[in-house]
């Protein structure tokens, strides 16, 4: 299928710089991570690669052919976002069936056997009205738009947004399967970050409309540490690494680092933890500092 590739992307509204110079590469047959704050410039991201919303700069291709008005390569793409309970007209009175009606006609690869096993599982009554749906519903009818579409590139933009634990739990291992089974693309934005994490092949971090980092993500934690002590030892240790986040307290200091390889020791006077995916995000995005 080739990739999906975004290049110098940048996207203004009015005097606000939302995405700035963005480049980025979708490899196919994989599962991607996207991750921001709100505001960080993700849905438009995600809008631009799928061609609903046109880049103010760059351009985006799939297997080198712009996706631009382009019905033959965004017939390999599924963007599933939140569905709008309010149109312009009033409440959404579309039904659940006759929205995933909708979805069947315009998927050409859609998969009505799986759709209908989602249904079932996710327990959708399908008389019922979008306007009706509560935020976890209309969640699980995203989820199933998106899967039974078995589109080659599958988009989801904070799927699991409206569900309870037991529902997210369900959605990561149903997306687990179908990768499994079909080897389709997914990439799926959502500030849920540490219980998705393990589903991640691959991570982007976004921040302020910039794309901080793009690794694989077991890579990426591998070369992160927290490394905490007495603030000369801290200081001594991390010197010469890229470090993030710094925080002191009294006489002790706690800095997160990110190595260029895994580092075998920062010496004996300090204590090294691993970082998980969130807290790396945090100290990357809410206080990004070079040097102690």
């Amino acid at each position: 299928m080739g990739t999906l590739s975004g290049r110098n992307i940048v996207k203004k509204y009015g005097k606000d710089t939302v995405l700035k110079n963005v480049n980025i590469d979708i490899e196919e047959g994989k599962i991607y991570g996207l991750i921001g704050r709100n505001g960080a410039g993700k849905t438009t991201l995600l809008s631009i690669l799928t061609a609903q919303n046109p880049a103010t700069e760059g351009t985006v291709t799939l297997d080198g052919e712009p996706v631009w008005e382009n019905a033959d390569a965004l017939s390999h793409i599924c963007y599933s976002r939140e569905i709008n309970q309010v149109t312009i007209f009033g409440p959404n009175t579309l039904k659940v069936k006759e929205y995933l009606a909708t979805a069947r006609a315009f998927y050409a690869n859609w998969d009505e056997e799986y759709a209908k096993e989602l249904i079932e599982k996710f327990g959708i009554d399908t008389k019922k009205k979008i306007s009706k749906l509560s935020k976890g519903m209309l969640s699980a009818v995203t989820i199933i738009v998106a899967l039974a579409s078995k589109a080659d590139i599958t988009i989801m933009d904070e799927p699991v947004a409206g569900l309870d634990v037991v529902a997210r739990e369900q959605f990561y291992k149903l997306v687990i399967e179908e990768y499994a089974n079909t080897g389709r693309t997914f990439i799926i934005s959502t500030h849920i970050i540490e219980e998705a994490a393990s589903l991640f092949e691959k991570v982007i971090i976004i921040d302020d409309g910039e794309i901080k980092y793009e690794d694989n993500t077991e890579d990426l934690l591998s070369r992160a540490y927290r490394v905490s002590g007495e603030v000369d030892a801290v200081n001594k240790a991390v010197e010469g690494f890229k470090i993030y986040h710094p925080e002191s307290i009294g006489r002790n200091k706690v800095v997160t680092v990110l190595a260029e390889e895994p580092v075998d020791s920062f010496g004996n006077e300090v204590q090294v933890e691993p970082v998980p995916l969130q807290s790396l995000f945090y100290a990357m995005c809410v206080d990004e500092r070079e040097g102690a």
